[in-house]
């Protein structure tokens, strides 16, 4: 089984690995002192949408999503960086910079969707 983004915007699915960090260790821990990725961190949130790129080795971009998993905010941050939203976001999307870049936009509204591999 492989998680993976539906973009509803545009009917379309993004097939990319999807890793979750539901603890707050996992949330703090994010992507810091890895080399490379080949997947996309999710993060859920409850309170702070506050993140930074401390002790990371390449930019990301970060995609922040609403309660009803819609985009409403993209940044680009390079390490050693530290950027808060306009808005406390439900998940926050983090992939090596320009991953998506041309399949996910703001406003569009997406599903983690399990698929079978």
């Amino acid at each position: 089984m492989a998680t993976i983004i539906y973009n509803k915007t545009t009917d379309k699915l993004i097939h990319i690995r999807l890793k979750f960090a539901d603890s707050y260790f996992q949330r703090l821990k994010g992507l810091m002192f890895k080399k490379n990725i080949n997947y996309a961190l999710v993060l859920k949130t409850k309170y702070s949408s506050a993140i930074h790129t401390s002790f990371m080795r390449f930019p990301i971009d970060v995609y922040f999503i609403d309660e009803n998993k819609k985009i409403f905010e993209i940044a680009t941050l390079k390490p050693w960086s530290k950027y808060e939203p306009s808005m406390n976001a439900r998940y926050i999307l983090e992939v090596k910079a320009d991953s998506l870049k041309d399949k996910l936009k703001k406003g569009d509204e997406i599903e983690f969707v399990c698929e079978n591999s």
